[in-house]
């Protein structure tokens, strides 16, 4: 169907810098703060992670349950832990990204191995997964910039800059009250607006698109290097203490929150279909993008919960500029001012390009899913001018950007996480499937030691999963329950499968 084709015009460095662009972008610059410093405490079972819900019905025991434990300083242990679940994960979709160099990531390798019914579960599982990261992303980008317009002295109506739903409340520096917790009348305006802007950019084309991520991805690079490189001189030794306030449960909640951000890897086999050399390229992109994320994960953590106290990043949209400008308060810390406006603009940019190549990555998973029939044809028409599937751009476009001016941050990550492990679990058991179902099929790249490391990816992604809240599991159950509904009354019946 070559009016439905898209053109290949991607390498191994534009794919890496996908990936690297929306890993980084989402998750050091905004959730790293709820990931180190989790929730309030709260009495709502609702909102507390499914392992601590488990292991108190084991033990028999009932009262009130606290709120998403934080991971302290040992945020750098939850990262290592999601590094080694996404290396696992990443061999496992870098194996079939070689083989099946299809637009569609998981959803496609779902439809070639396990059938139709789990394609359509997984594919309307990243939907949700794309769209509530980029949600949360955009938020991140307005709390930077009224970060930017403080630093320059404006002041707007914060009402208009924040969320509707605030859960932690809105506080200043001094800790005082600008919006206390739950709803209040507003909108956040610049995340609305971020992504309708780069909604345009995306419809006019993929080359152009990659060219401007490149650039963005080294900006935020040098930024998190002169993050690190400067406050590494002002870390006080006290704040690592304790270093694990919230023990196992904290490290794997941490890990849980913050394991979204990895979703790069999907973004990467998402544009398999315009590589160049897909065999070769996707699985240098997949791997480049886990050695270079993580690095610079872990160094901006450590320097982070040792410059300040990791309670006081509770809520925080924007916690690394916000730590500099505590410490830049104190004697001698001056220079941290300017330290923290180049920081805010590689924050920016680090938004700007994870919330571009996030909408790509989900319009790709409207246009693959709609050229399949699940979904009506529009989705799946392309540009006659810009070669892009511009309709679907522009419904996943519109369709982030409202809620994204009305919902948190760790709300919006929270729906994100589950969507994305469990289409890493998907990946990994279609591995298994196809290594049983066609052995001798040729594999550009084959995934070590067997079935063993696609089985530890399950195991460590379903370990992940429990250190989410138990309303998240719920949101999560009825999201799928709407997506079955859709398939059964509609879908299957135009599938070129079905049969009346």
């Amino acid at each position: 169907m070559p009016e439905h084709a898209l053109k290949k015009t991607l390498g191994p460095v534009s794919l890496t810098a996908l990936g690297i662009g929306i890993v980084i972008g989402s998750g050091i610059f905004t959730v790293i703060g709820t990931a180190i410093a989790g929730t309030l405490a709260v009495t709502k079972r609702s909102e507390s992670p499914v392992i601590d819900l488990v292991v108190a019905y084991l033990h028999h025991t009932a009262g009130a349950m606290g709120g998403r434990p934080g991971a302290g300083p040992a945020l750098v242990v939850s990262l290592v832990l999601v590094a080694i679940v996404c290396a696992l994960t990443g061999l496992c979709y870098a194996e079939l990204a070689s083989m099946i160099p299809i637009s569609g990531s998981a959803y496609t390798y779902s439809y070639a191995i396990l059938g139709e019914l789990v394609a359509w579960i997984i594919g309307w599982d990243l939907i949700l997964e794309y769209a509530f990261a980029n949600m949360s992303v955009s938020v991140g980008f307005a709390a930077h910039l009224v970060d930017l317009l403080d630093w320059l002295g404006i002041h707007l109506d914060p009402k208009w800059l924040a969320p509707a739903l605030l859960p932690e409340g809105l506080q200043d520096l001094a800790g005082k009250d600008i919006f206390a917790q739950g709803w209040h009348f507003g909108f956040d305006i610049p995340a609305f607006l971020i992504v309708l802007i780069l909604t345009m950019l995306l419809v006019r084309g993929v080359r152009e698109s990659a060219k401007t991520n490149n650039i963005m991805v080294l900006v935020k690079i040098g930024a998190l290097l002169t993050f690190i490189f400067f406050g590494i001189s002002f870390i006080h030794p006290g704040n690592y203490h304790p270093f694990s306030p919230n023990g196992w449960n904290g490290v794997l909640a941490g890990g849980s929150i913050i394991f979204f951000t990895y979703i790069g890897f999907d973004a990467v086999s998402t544009a398999s279909e315009e590589c160049r050399k897909p065999q070769r390229d996707v699985p240098i992109g997949i791997i480049a993008t886990l050695i270079v994320c993580t690095i610079l994960y872990a160094g901006v953590s450590i320097v982070l919960t040792g410059l300040v106290n990791w309670q006081s990043v509770a809520g925080d949209g924007a916690p690394l500029v916000n730590a500099l400008k505590r410490v830049a308060l104190l004697p001698g810390a001056h220079r941290l001012h300017w330290v923290r406006l180049a920081v805010l603009f590689g924050a920016l940019t680090g938004m700007i390009s994870s919330i571009l190549v996030g909408q790509y990555g989900q319009a790709r998973i409207w246009f693959a899913m709609s050229r399949d029939r699940l979904l009506p044809s529009a989705f799946s028409k392309v540009h006659p001018v810009f070669r892009t599937p511009a309709f679907a751009t522009w419904v996943a476009g519109i369709l982030v950007a409202i809620p994204a001016g009305l919902f948190d941050v760790g709300t919006l990550a929270e729906m994100s996480n589950i969507g994305t492990l469990f289409a890493f679990v998907l990946v990994s058991i279609g591995v298994i499937v196809l290594r049983v179902r066609d052995p001798g099929r040729h594999r550009g790249f084959r995934v070590p030691l067997g079935p063993a490391i696609p089985a530890l990816s399950i195991v460590f992604c379903i370990l992940l999963m429990t250190g989410l809240p138990e309303r998240t599991w719920w949101r999560f159950f009825g999201w799928l329950a709407i997506g079955l509904f859709v398939y059964v009354f509609y879908s299957r019946k135009r599938s070129e499968f079905y049969q009346a």
